[in-house]
């Protein structure tokens, strides 16, 4: 082979690698925008996580919140409230998983659905677990907690179901404090 011959082939070589390298080049400034529109547009990263300004919800009141398009239930537990929901009997529960996604699976006790130590913060989703209907609050129902008046749930000062056709307890979601007077959702 000439010196001339390897001198071609090298060219040759370079064409076939610079004509692939533009081609996959194009390929994928095509298909990036595709991918791009799947990501999450900023108006739902925003809504992924909120702060809510608790320093005016008294002790037996409750704030309720719009996260993710869902009602939040933020209650400000007074001492009969933290009592009556630790007297309960787990035995006497219809769902006994604590539905709390900040340790979830583990027994429906007062103490795993609070969101401090001492019990006087409950955070949940305001969505009756039977049809999504939203239930009432400030003591209502038979066991002074929530009640949905749509099919007749009964939640306790915890928000378990303790009567009706629900079939799980108030859901927790992730949530945790900032400061003493800040809780962050999500």
């Amino acid at each position: 082979m000439s010196h001339a011959e390897e001198h071609e082939g090298t060219r040759r070589d370079f064409l076939y690698y610079a004509t692939a390298g533009a081609g996959a080049v194009t390929a994928g400034a095509a298909v990036w925008p595709l991918v791009n529109q799947m990501n999450a547009s900023a108006d739902v990263r925003a809504l992924a996580s909120i702060r809510v300004d608790i320093s005016g919800v008294d002790a037996g009141t409750q704030l309720t919140v719009n996260w993710q398009g869902k009602p939040v239930f933020i209650r400000h537990r007074t001492e009969e409230d933290i009592a009556l929901a630790r007297e309960v009997d787990l035995g006497e529960l219809i769902d006994p998983v604590d539905r709390n996604e900040n340790h979830p699976g583990l027994p429906a006790t007062d103490e795993n659905r609070t969101l401090d130590e001492s019990g006087e913060w409950l955070v949940m989703l305001g969505i009756c677990t039977h049809l999504g209907c939203v239930p009432i609050g400030d003591g209502a129902g038979d066991f002074h907690g929530w009640f949905c008046p749509c099919h007749g749930s009964h939640y306790d000062t915890a928000g378990r179901i303790r009567k009706g056709p629900a079939p799980q307890n108030l859901e927790v979601p992730v949530a945790s404090f900032v400061d003493d007077t800040t809780i962050q959702l999500g």
